[in-house]
């Protein structure tokens, strides 16, 4: 009976740690939930359609851009209560958009928009809306920039080859007009599959800096993500990966008016 006794109990302890590790973690600097999971995001992505824009010109929906998720809230700030999880990707109807930077979550500026999702009305941040749907997964930046002129005519598409006959070059790159550093990041990390293991950078910190992957893929020699700042704000952000057949560089940069996404490979 003793026996009986310790298995149910130990099973019970085991039953609790498991529960307690899948709890997702808090951010201390904003409150905003943080959610760590391996869990890879929907491949389901809403599109576009044309209703996206109403006669007067004014968008009509958003998309969730964070990887992990976007909390609806009850109120327009992070501490009132939590309706619903929208995943990545998310098409979401607007009712009111807050102009103002009002807060900073994780190093993005922004606002509470009231929304709707699953015929639930709340506040989401819109740091982590975008007007451009979210790159399908393997889906081309040549394809991706094909989708988006059916709604937006001004993204611009570009591609060059150069380089010699032994050491081939290929430049493409997308230019989104009105996005913003956070927009450009999560694009290009969708875009051109680069770990999601590399958070957007902070604005804020040192001029140069350069983070590594912990656990490249295979075959992989270099993966690293550099950041170049000056006075606290972004001037450039690179995800640079090679291997024994090519040197490759993704390159995130402000234009007027937008934000342009680069990719250069150059084969070995």
């Amino acid at each position: 009976m003793k026996k009986v006794v310790l298995i149910c109990t130990l099973a019970a302890c085991t039953t609790f740690f498991i529960s307690c590790k899948s709890e997702p973690e808090k951010n201390p600097e904003t409150s905003q939930e943080v959610e760590i999971t391996d869990e890879i995001p929907g491949e389901e992505i809403a599109m576009a359609t044309t209703s996206e824009v109403n006669a007067e010109g004014e968008i009509q929906f958003l998309y969730v851009t964070a990887p992990s998720g976007l909390t609806l809230r009850e109120y327009g700030n992070l501490h009132s209560d939590k309706l619903a999880r929208m995943p990545y990707g998310t098409k979401v109807k607007v009712i009111t958009t807050e102009g103002n930077a009002t807060m900073k979550v994780q190093g993005i500026k922004g606002g509470m928009d009231e929304v709707e999702f699953n015929h639930k009305k709340g506040f989401a941040f819109n740091g982590y809306l975008s007007k451009y749907f979210p790159p399908e997964r393997d889906i081309t930046a040549k394809g991706y920039a094909s989708e988006l002129n059916v709604l937006f005519p001004d993204v611009i598409y570009t591609e060059n080859t150069g380089g010699t006959v032994s050491n081939p070059e290929n430049i493409e790159s997308i230019t989104l007009p009105g996005a913003q550093w956070h927009e450009a990041f999560f694009t290009a990390q969708r875009l051109f599959d680069f770990p999601k293991e590399f958070a957007f950078p902070n604005p804020k910190g040192k001029d140069s800096e350069v983070l590594f992957d912990g656990k490249p893929k295979k075959g992989i020699w270099t993966s690293q993500l550099e950041v170049t700042r000056k006075v606290n704000a972004l001037e450039k952000i690179e995800y640079v990966y090679g291997s024994a057949k090519f040197d490759s560089k993704v390159t995130i940069e402000a234009v007027e008016g937008g934000m342009k996404i680069s990719k250069t490979e150059v084969v070995r």
